[in-house]
């Protein structure tokens, strides 16, 4: 009872105990990430309500990110962008080198839909994304994370989805940007779908931002959904990112709708080891505490699978 209480304050506290302790004396890890086989950075989304609320800047959220839980690596949306330029990138780039934080993506959205089946707005979404890869070039970021969305047949949406990321890759291929789609809800939620979507691009710089809690097809009322654990599986080969996505915890810090220690495990037997980003959406813990709670969950997760 002793150690459990011990551990359960050092998560409070921003550790975690180490899966590797034994006996009576557990080791009290400050920085345990630095033993995992991925690397943890915090998705901008996770602060939303902050961010549209202008509680918090777009150009301190770096800052932030450091300052109040330790993180050291950051994923953008560009709808807190209002004012992007090349020289307002370049702003926020001096800001994250002078503090020592990696940029990894920008989640773009609002662009126009990449599979859209008519011809004329699928060239135009195409174009508008074009100023993103140049924005997360410049910004040192490995990718921009982009939607297969579009109404239409299945098959029809996939051939406009296919043609469009196939140049939006190549665009990107210049900049050593790579494109990635997440299961973001209709088509793309369904895994099958977007892998094959993928793998027809014929690029190598074309691929996927796994999210854990989207693979709900159809979100109307008893509508379709694709198996959480079965999606990861199919995705993770094509994975050049993960989106942790969390909504609420038990009191033994687990989420309660998804086992992150199963999906967690379908990632590192994938050979994935890259950066899996904090994308809390839950309403029973504030922002700043659901971050910290999906943090500890995910060293907990990524420590037990050493």
């Amino acid at each position: 009872m002793k150690s459990a209480a011990l551990a359960a304050a050092a998560i409070s506290a921003g550790k975690v105990v180490s899966a590797q302790d034994t006996g009576n004396n557990p080791i009290i890890q400050e920085h345990p990430e630095r033993e995992l086989f991925f690397d943890i950075s915090l998705a901008q989304w996770s602060l939303n309500k902050a961010l549209f609320g202008k509680e918090l800047d777009n150009l301190d959220f770096p800052a932030y990110a450091q300052k109040n839980f330790d993180i050291h690596a950051v994923e953008y949306v560009n709808q807190f962008f209002k004012e992007a330029d090349t020289e307002y990138i370049k702003e926020l780039l001096k800001r994250t080198q002078d503090i020592g934080v990696k940029n990894v993506l920008i989640m773009i959205d609002g662009e126009g839909n990449l599979g859209d089946t008519d011809e004329e707005k699928r060239k135009e979404a195409i174009e508008k994304h074009y100023k993103w890869v140049e924005y997360a070039h410049i910004l040192g970021c490995h990718s921009i994370r982009v939607n297969a969305g579009g109404r239409g047949s299945a098959e029809e949406v996939a051939f406009s989805a296919t043609r469009s990321l196939r140049t939006l890759s190549q665009f990107a291929a210049d900049y050593g940007i790579n494109i990635i789609v997440e299961n973001h809800g209709g088509y793309s939620s369904r895994a099958s779908w977007l892998t094959s979507v993928i793998r027809n691009t014929g690029m190598v710089n074309c691929g996927v931002l796994p999210d854990f809690g989207n693979f709900v097809i159809d979100r109307r009322p008893g509508g379709e959904k694709y198996d959480l654990y079965l999606g990861m599986q199919e995705l993770m080969p094509l994975a050049k990112g993960v989106s942790a996505k969390s909504h609420n915890f038990d009191e033994e810090g687990n989420e309660v709708d998804k086992d992150f220690y199963r999906l967690m495990k379908i990632v590192k037997d994938s050979g994935f080891r890259g950066y899996v980003g904090i994308e809390y959406e839950g309403r029973e813990l504030s922002q700043d505490e659901g971050i910290m709670a999906t943090k500890n969950l995910l060293i907990k997760a990524g420590l037990s699978l050493m």
